[in-house]
């Protein structure tokens, strides 16, 4: 069976924080000449990769692109799809008729899910066979949420889905055709900046700073990102700033939260901070959802 690749390729996760409805602001932002190309792009936190997608797909002319981030489960999976496309969509697609084949049983979906999500927690399969255990319960779980414990296991409950979509073959190969370009690397957001060239951009998406008590949905890994880790990212900017290198880095505005507070205002004095529309769509209060502000931050 043939399969029709898109034009441009898109995230293959579902993911908190994913930056697709800020695309518009972040264009708006760029450098003048980035369009002009000859640009190294750098993504130390990547995500789902919505940004890098968008970034390869808009400006081809990208010299090198190189993307990072300490979740292990996360870097394996893009590997996995940039080396191994075709063997990933054939274990993904067993596994998706097999979901499929329970119909509306929650029941025996329940006991599928949870032995896929310990299967996962062994971390015992091989890389293709545990990245497509990755996308599957990515797909299949509660709000496509990634959260793990202290021991590194991923702990969220199934969802509430009928008939996800969990097999994305076309998509799945658009990726792998775009990550060729891609430098993949896992591990702390430091190590980024020995790939920085003469013209670089940097776009930084840390875990978001959580507004209040019920909004954090930063357990990406085992370890946290948390006030210390954000003043050593903004100390990394200053070097990378002094160096001559561009960045841009999105996070939360926490100066509009409840308990208000001029963290990044402060963090981030010297540099452009511009407030922008969001809208939130994960938070445990319903009522708490909606549109919000956002930070972007440049230092150019």
């Amino acid at each position: 069976m043939s399969i029709s690749i898109p034009s441009s390729a898109k995230p293959f996760l579902k993911w908190a924080g994913g930056k697709t409805q800020l695309i518009g602001e972040i264009e708006k932002r760029l450098p003048a000449n980035f369009a002009n190309g000859g640009y190294t792009y750098i993504e130390p936190f990547v995500g789902s990769g919505a940004v890098l997608f968008w970034m390869l797909s808009t400006y081809p002319n990208i010299k090198r692109a190189v993307i990072n981030d300490v979740n292990e489960d996360l870097i394996g999976t893009y590997k996995a799809i940039a080396a191994n496309a075709k063997e990933l969509i054939g274990t993904l697609g067993a596994i998706q008729e097999n979901y499929y084949s329970f119909g509306d049983n929650q029941q025996k979906k329940a006991e599928y899910y949870y032995k896929i999500r310990d299967d996962f927690n062994s971390r015992s399969k091989d890389k293709v066979t545990h990245a497509a255990l990755f996308i599957f319960l990515n797909r299949t779980c509660f709000n496509g949420l990634y959260r793990v414990n202290r021991n590194n296991e991923f702990n969220v409950p199934m969802g509430a889905y009928k008939k996800p979509t969990i097999c994305d073959s076309a998509n799945i190969i658009a990726v792998s055709n775009i990550l060729k370009k891609v430098d993949i690397l896992c591990g702390d957001f430091e190590q980024t900046e020995q790939y920085a060239s003469s013209e670089s951009l940097f776009y930084f998406d840390p875990p978001y700073k959580p507004l209040n008590s019920t909004s954090s949905f930063n357990a990406y890994a085992k370890t946290d990102f948390n006030d210390h880790q954000q003043v050593r990212l903004k100390h990394f900017c200053s070097a990378l700033d002094a160096k001559g290198y561009q960045w841009m880095l999105s996070n939360s505005d926490v100066r509009t939260s409840p308990n208000s507070s001029s963290f990044f205002d402060e963090l981030y004095a010297q540099f452009n901070i511009s407030r922008v529309k969001a809208t939130r769509r994960i938070n445990s209060n319903a009522q708490k959802r909606g549109e919000l502000n956002e930070l972007l931050i440049t230092n150019y």
